[in-house]
């Protein structure tokens, strides 16, 4: 987004305002000026230490309204250890894992490992591609406690993304640590490829608060 665009976006809402998830998107909706179909994220802080292991927050999400993208699944470790990266993510049966573990150092820091917690290593193959072409995606915290999550396209209806961020939320808060303390949602900021965040008001989640 160009200087002015990012400017001129930024006039279209107050940077320090908290809004209901219904007025948040609809204002998305209204600034994503790009010329391509942005993709729509919710960053969301957590009060976790993912330092620790009991306080890791992973693992998956299906989204009503899909991703919006079609998703590449790589099932042939040769090819990554060749080099061929075009893909999103990696689904390992459990009796491939010694292989696959090989090439832990080239998947790890992409985070395209694949891990039991968020069904990527099945003995369903089929339907855990199915799943994830389907709309189901990863989620896990950075270092720093925040777990970014897509949430479609600038292109979606405001029913559409607004009915993915309510199932990542609820399953964001059944995911919470039991030795989480003090506030467990943090800060939720949503926005598209090009666009400043909208804050969103954490007392106003349910659809009945908006």
């Amino acid at each position: 987004m160009s200087g002015k665009k990012y400017a001129d976006s930024l006039k279209a809402f107050d940077r320090e305002t908290f809004y209901a998830p219904t007025e948040a998107i609809s204002i998305l909706k209204s600034i994503a000026k790009a010329k391509f179909d942005e993709t729509v994220e919710v960053a969301i802080r957590l009060g976790v230490d993912p330092r620790k292991a009991d306080q890791m927050v992973r693992g998956t999400v299906a989204l009503p309204s899909g991703t919006g993208r079609d998703v590449r699944v790589a099932v042939f470790a040769e090819q990554i250890e060749a080099g061929k990266m075009d893909f999103d993510l990696t689904i390992a049966t459990p009796d491939m894992m010694p292989l696959v573990g090989r090439i832990g150092r080239t998947l790890g820091p992409r985070g395209l490992m694949p891990n039991p917690k968020t069904g990527t290593v099945t003995t369903d193959v089929g339907r855990a591609v199915s799943e994830f072409k389907g709309g189901k995606v990863e989620y896990r915290t950075d270092r720093f406690g925040n777990v970014h999550v897509q949430l479609g396209k600038a292109s979606f209806t405001p029913e559409q993304i607004e009915a993915n961020f309510r199932a990542v939320i609820d399953e964001i808060q059944r995911a919470k640590p039991a030795s989480a303390k003090g506030r467990y949602i943090r800060k939720i900021t949503v926005s598209t490829t090009q666009s400043p965040g909208v804050r969103i008001d954490i007392g106003r989640l349910r659809p009945d608060n908006d």
